[in-house]
């Protein structure tokens, strides 16, 4: 293949036998991914009782995870076993469309759910009027199909470059060191990036902290025994938030701002956080802290048992 039609993924050479340890544990790590999500998508389907928007939002949180990690484990696991280390231009830009369109999907649907909590606890008398099933689904239809559009333009505008090498620094093809191998100028790249950043990644953050600063303010004012029901439903849709937002502030600083030489073990756990920890907490996290949801799945589980 000539130079500009392959990527090499040069993080995978001279891993050694250690190559078999971290094939077992990715294995692992992606069938309790699987595992997980699929419990928490079957427990909300099978319940007519879930058929909310809370519940259906998890649901759209929990697909989203296995369609993000679809694109990284398989390919990952291929090539811890593999000698050669290549990847088509195509199946690159494949697959950082599909893992950069899960994170800016990730964000919008957390946008979504603190949207759908801040109409429950400081709109409650309107909440049904509001979240009608109608209006959920072009919501969550709207959190898919932006980003995804966002990502294939830049997916697209990365097509056109000229790239000048071919060795990317990651274990799995990511965007931004695909355009730092091209030879063309970069400039509307750089801004639609830019502009794809401030659209799904900072507006949602802001939208978010505004919701959950304003649920803050009416608990606040209300009785301990609202407050303490409210804490209950925020509090899980906190934790998955922060966890999000951390990882995702490690992908983009240190792809992008950071200049220090870390440690390349460091390097690679700081950069896949956002593919590996958000998929299996978010299941553990609404799957142990909603009743409903866990009587469900031990229903399940009992069932198959």
């Amino acid at each position: 293949m000539e130079n500009g039609t392959y990527y090499n993924l040069m993080l995978f050479e001279n891993i050694g036998y250690i190559r078999y340890a971290l094939f077992s544990l990715g294995c692992i790590l992606y069938c309790a991914i699987i595992f997980f999500n699929a419990l928490v998508i079957l427990a909300i389907f099978l319940e007519r009782s879930l058929h909310q928007p809370m519940y259906l939002l998890i649901t759209s949180l929990s697909i989203n995870s296995m369609y993000g990690t679809a694109a990284f484990f398989p390919r990952l696991l291929t090539d811890l076993l593999s000698d050669t280390h290549t990847i088509s231009r195509e199946a690159c830009l494949l697959q950082a469309f599909v893992i950069y369109s899960y994170a800016s999907n990730e964000n919008t649907i957390l946008m979504l759910m603190a949207f759908d909590r801040f109409v429950a606890i400081c709109k409650p008398l309107q909440y049904n009027n509001i979240m009608t099933p109608r209006v959920l689904m072009v919501l969550i239809a709207f959190s898919w199909i932006y980003p995804m559009l966002c990502i294939g333009i830049a997916a697209f505008l990365n097509a056109r470059l000229t790239v000048c090498g071919n060795k990317l620094l990651k274990v799995y093809c990511h965007n931004w060191e695909i355009v730092k191998l091209s030879c063309a100028n970069t400039s509307v790249n750089n801004v639609f990036g830019f502009f794809i950043v401030t659209t799904t990644v900072i507006m949602p953050l802001c939208f978010i902290l505004f919701s959950y600063v304003k649920i803050l303010i009416i608990c606040k004012r209300s009785s301990p025994e609202f407050r303490s029901k409210a804490y209950q439903t925020c509090v899980p849709h906190i934790v998955i938030l922060l966890n999000f937002s951390i990882a995702l502030f490690c992908e983009v600083t240190l792809s992008r701002f950071v200049n220090v030489e870390l440690p390349i073990g460091l390097s690679i756990v700081l950069s896949l956080e956002f593919l590996i920890v958000p998929p299996i907490l978010n299941p553990l996290v609404y799957g142990f802290n909603f009743p409903d949801i866990r009587k469900k799945i031990l229903c399940i589980i009992k069932a198959v048992l």
